[in-house]
């Protein structure tokens, strides 16, 4: 055959705008890697993107059970990327289970990829399938492709003489190639991470490679079907500079070192291990040569106690959990917000009650963040977006701690905490300083002088002649800082509590309309990480023609100045939340508007066909 025939028979590749690929096996398949490599080389291809790591139930799970699947999804396109997406257009299955649990997620006409290898007797049984939906007509909606990939794995890296046990572990690399030739990615990062992974074991590192390569070879070789030939994605139009994939955790530590740093502190962050929070302090540990320090403690509350000795002893103290973790350290919080100490808290919030569903997210802790404490202990509270945005989140957090001498708590999400998007490394030289002054002389009359504008008390540092205080988390006199039992002087500090947080609105922007008009038919209000399927949903309907706005409220409590008078000015307020309605509470307490809520705690993120739907019956009733 000449060259010229050859490419006239040469498949051409369909162009599409964006795509949603969701990969999905058993807890041991290495979903999170391959998923991961995939958006490294979708991130090099000039995409824009997001992901969306969805961890099994169960960590230990029995292999091949429902209960014990991965998955890992990303959306990738030419245009911008606001979620992980909605239904995937293509899912990956390792095994039956992955399957049973997947596949109703999966757009109808969707590229199903079913590696038949794994569909045993004895796993069908343990996914719950009497019969294989492989051989009845449950799956007719699909295109499905049918590969042993368990076989041709070992086919491909029978070479270096591994065990069935190891080879089978390349199977992920074999799947990613096949899809790296779906989806025209580059090989190349990805065969430079191997290299450099298993630079101690050539044979892994080689088996991996030829199991990549095989896999992609397969798609370029194989007839897999009339109507998949692979497709292209143009790279998406995003404004120049410097960019690298970032997860919420490590924008959260990132930004909680560069607010130290723009304040002149140093980070003392003391932490114990918890899911979904535990990035956040491997991130910081990874910092030491920042100055940064880490101290996992034994558990909770000596993880926040040693924060709050830091901030104390003039550090910027900070510690992370999730919300049963906040729930043990609130005592000490309280005990930050009497003696009046700035300390940051992240709770990256999880599905349920008591341990709940470590692995699944929600927004379950606003109740929490806001009134969970005893007595009147008012903080600020302000929730990141999305994964990029939790890098200026936390160096408002720590602007706001400082300036108001108060702990603050920053609610993030499993969602936004393990998901990952291009971040486009600002310039820290375009931050303002944060200006932080202590105290350094005075009577023990002024150990207790505030600012008179922010009512905030001196930061003293301990040991400082003439500024000794008490600590402990008794009430204080007003005047002197000694311990105080009088009760007019107990109603003025809490009074006084009371309106230095509330004074924060006024060194906060005021609430601004993410899309949309000022006034109307419609406001959909949101918080946290329904940002992106709410921006996209509205997005979709404006473009209809259809009267919504979108307004995504940043600082939780206190609430902006103007928001009521914004939110007084729609007919109709919707609020989104994985929860049911700890923000609708809020808005209709403080502002007394009728808001409606949109409510989902299935441990998943909304979808925007979910959002877009609510509006519609909204905007029709």
């Amino acid at each position: 055959m000449s060259t010229a025939e050859r490419k006239e028979v040469t498949p051409v590749r369909q162009e599409v705008g964006s795509v949603v690929v969701r990969f999905a096996g058993d807890s041991g398949d290495g979903m999170q890697l391959t998923g991961g490599q995939f958006t490294q080389a979708t991130a090099l291809a000039g995409n824009d993107l997001a992901t969306f790591p969805d961890f099994p139930a169960e960590i230990r799970a029995p292999a091949g059970t429902t209960f014990g699947v991965s998955s890992f999804q990303i959306n990738f396109g030419a245009r911008a990327i606001k979620t992980s997406g909605d239904e995937p257009d293509t899912l990956i299955a390792m095994n039956p289970a992955a399957l049973k649990v997947e596949v109703e997620n999966l757009k109808a006409g969707g590229l199903l990829v079913v590696d038949i290898g794994s569909f045993t007797r004895r796993n069908l049984r343990k996914a719950g399938f009497e019969d294989s939906p492989l051989e009845d007509d449950s799956l007719s909606k699909y295109q499905v492709i049918e590969i042993d990939i368990s076989r041709l794995t070992l086919e491909a890296v029978a070479e270096f003489g591994l065990s069935q046990k190891e080879a089978l572990r390349c199977k992920n690399m074999w799947t990613l190639g096949l899809v790296y030739w779906l989806y025209n990615r580059d090989r190349q990062a990805t065969t430079d991470w191997l290299n450099e992974k298993f630079a101690k074991r050539l044979d892994i590192a080689a088996s991996n490679i030829a199991a990549l390569n095989a896999g992609h070879a397969f798609g370029e070789t194989a007839e897999l079907d009339g109507n998949v030939h692979g497709y292209k994605i143009q790279p998406a139009e995003i404004e120049p500079g410097l960019y690298r994939t970032v997860t919420g955790g490590e924008a959260l530590a990132w930004g909680l070192l560069a607010g130290a740093q723009l304040a002149d502190l140093k980070v003392v962050f003391g932490s114990y291990p918890i899911t979904p929070a535990s990035p956040v302090l491997h991130a910081l540990a990874n910092l030491k040569e920042f100055g940064v320090v880490t101290f996992q403690a034994e558990d909770e509350i000596a993880a926040v106690c040693a924060a709050i000795g830091a901030s104390y002893a003039g550090a910027l103290g900070a510690t992370s959990s999730s919300g049963p973790g906040v729930a043990l350290k609130m005592e000490a919080i309280g005990l930050a917000i009497a003696a009046e100490l700035p300390l940051i808290v992240i709770n990256s919030q999880r599905s349920g009650p008591s341990t709940g569903m470590p692995t699944k997210t929600e927004q379950s802790d606003l109740y929490q963040a806001v009134f969970g404490r005893n007595a009147d202990s008012p903080l600020a509270v302000i929730a990141s977006r999305s994964p990029t945005d939790c890098f200026d989140v936390a160096i408002e957090a720590v602007r706001l701690a400082t300036k108001y001498m108060t702990p603050v708590i920053i609610l993030s999400d499993g969602y936004i905490a393990n998901s990952s998007e291009p971040w486009l490394i600002p310039d820290i030289g375009t931050y303002k300083p944060i200006s932080v002054a202590f105290q350094a002389n005075g009577g023990e009359s002024q150990s207790a002088a505030r600012d008179k504008k922010t009512l905030a008390q001196a930061w003293t540092v301990p040991g400082t002649p003439g500024l000794e205080r008490r600590i402990g988390g008794l009430e204080k006199d007003y005047d002197t800082g000694n311990i105080s039992y009088d009760p007019i002087n107990h109603q003025r500090m809490t009074d006084l509590r009371r309106a230095k947080i509330l004074g924060i609105a006024d060194g906060i922007a005021e609430q601004a309309v993410e899309e949309g008009a000022q006034s109307g038919r419609m406001a959909v209000v949101g918080w946290g990480s329904t940002y992106g399927p709410i921006v996209r949903a509205v997005g979709n309907l404006r473009a209809e023609g259809l009267d919504v706005s979108h307004i995504h409220i940043r600082h939780i409590w206190p609430l902006p100045r103007n928001l009521g008078e914004l939110l007084a000015g729609f007919e109709i307020v919707l609020v989104p939340e994985m929860n049911t309605g700890q923000l609708i509470t809020l808005l209709r307490s403080e502002y007394l508007v009728p808001a409606e809520g949109l409510n989902k705690v299935s441990g998943q993120p909304f979808r925007i066909a979910e959002i877009e739907a609510a509006i519609r019956a909204r905007l029709e009733s």
